[in-house]
């Protein structure tokens, strides 16, 4: 009974606990000045690390985005490993002009092995020695023109590990891709502007992001190989004590799954990803909170939480307890009745959630006034639809499977004088 108390207690706990933070990120984001970067000289040489399966309908797109920046084209070289593919996406990318890397192994699936190869090829001839830093992008991304420009200011800020504002090309296409638009839309805008402001780490979300030449030597290239192998690089950085910083006004554009069946196999994936972040990881992440009283740590701490897994756990200890007759039945489905309210509820806040990120967000946001009403209203669906994902994540083996891109054409790109920031902001001088 004492075991049920305490489970029931730890649910709610940590589960309002994480509610009030995102509270309190929303209210930072809205009233606090934003963080921007001075202006830095473009005089660092970067190189553009993209993972390619199969991408010969996208990757001309990304390859001439990068290719017009307003950063200095020959300070930027683009470095693709064509993972395992069967059509020309190799060729193209050569004819674009691009260090190409090809890799045929059938036995080690995935972006992780991929930027491994790719890292190790460049490490072993000597090129990886040229760069400052190393940006990742995904072969379905668009880049804001002053992309490079925005992500240098803050490299030459201090910081050794940046991400970006990530945005998406297709939010429009369906409640699908809306659905998983806004929720990286909503991180952007108010968990990692808040992360910045607050001096946390942020954490990098699977393309968009950069790494100096010092982390790179230190990981002796890419060892993250996890199902969620940002998430797990962003933990093995925050265990390191590095800051990861946010460039708000760094924006990247990303193309989301359109159908419940892509993204039900997505979603799956980065639940199982989760779960094996939180088996490695947390126990050292708990340890440091405690030992260095780094916020960071507690932050990531409650973003991997097992909920699923310990609510698993709690109703069936409560079924094996009422069927011997410890606690009754009708207590039982009550603490089940209560959870399930919860949940609603939540679903409820992020369903305001993301209409307030809609209506912060509007002019960077791609569709119609009567779309995003849709949107904001089917958004509850695509939420609840992570109950049975994490439920099922607890048990499969979920593997990294590619999702066919068809490329787009980002209609949403911002003003010049949001871009920049309103004046009288904040300006980060060396980063910790």
């Amino acid at each position: 009974m004492v075991l049920l108390n305490v489970l029931d207690i730890l649910l709610v706990v940590v589960g309002g606990v994480g509610m009030v933070y995102q509270g309190v990120c929303i209210l930072i984001s809205l009233f606090a000045k934003p963080i921007t970067f001075p202006d830095a000289p473009m005089d660092r040489r970067y190189a553009v690390l993209v993972s390619a399966r199969n991408e010969r309908a996208v990757i001309g797109n990304l390859i001439r985005d990068i290719q017009t920046q307003t950063y200095p084209s020959a300070l930027i070289d683009i470095w693709l490993v064509a993972d395992n593919c069967t059509d020309d996406t190799a060729k193209i990318a050569r004819d674009l002009g691009c260090n190409v890397v090809e890799r045929f192994d059938q036995s080690k699936i995935g972006k992780g092995y991929a930027l491994t190869y790719l890292l190790d090829t460049m490490i072993g001839d000597g090129t990886a020695d040229r760069y400052d830093a190393f940006f990742v992008f995904d072969a379905d991304n668009r880049l804001d023109e002053h992309y490079f420009e925005e992500m240098n200011k803050g490299f030459q800020s201090g910081f050794r590990i940046l991400t970006s504002y990530r945005n998406s090309v297709n939010l429009s296409d369906n409640w699908v891709s809306s659905g998983s638009a806004l929720w990286f839309i909503r991180e952007s805008r108010f968990v990692s502007a808040s992360r910045m402001w607050l001096g946390n780490s942020c954490h990098v979300g699977g393309t968009g992001f950069m790494f100096s030449q010092g982390v790179m030597r230190r990981n002796k290239g890419w060892k993250f190989h996890l199902l969620t192998e940002d998430l797990e690089f962003t933990m093995d950085s925050v265990l390191h004590g590095d800051r990861i910083g946010y460039v708000g006004s760094a924006i990247l554009y990303d193309e989301q799954p359109v159908t419940f069946a892509q993204s039900w196999r997505q979603r799956l994936r980065w639940s199982k990803g989760f779960l094996q972040v939180f088996r490695y990881y947390g126990p050292a992440l708990m340890r440091r909170a405690v030992r260095e009283r780094d916020f960071s740590c507690i932050d990531f701490t409650l973003l991997l939480c097992p909920f699923m897994l310990l609510a698993m756990i709690r109703i069936a200890l409560g079924a094996i307890y009422a069927a011997f007759g410890f606690v009754s039945w009708p207590s039982q489905l009550g603490a089940l009745f209560n959870w399930m309210n919860g949940i609603v509820w939540s679903v409820l806040f992020m369903m305001a959630l993301a209409a307030l990120t809609i209506v912060v967000e509007r002019r960077r946001i791609g569709a119609t006034n009567k779309e995003l009403f849709a949107y904001v209203l089917s958004f509850p669906i695509y939420m609840l639809s992570y109950v049975p994902i994490s439920f099922q994540a607890v048990f499969s083996k979920a593997q990294w499977k590619p999702i066919e891109h068809k490329g787009g054409t980002p209609d949403n790109a911002e003003p010049e004088e949001e871009r920049t920031g309103p004046d009288g902001a904040s300006i980060v001088g060396q980063a910790s």
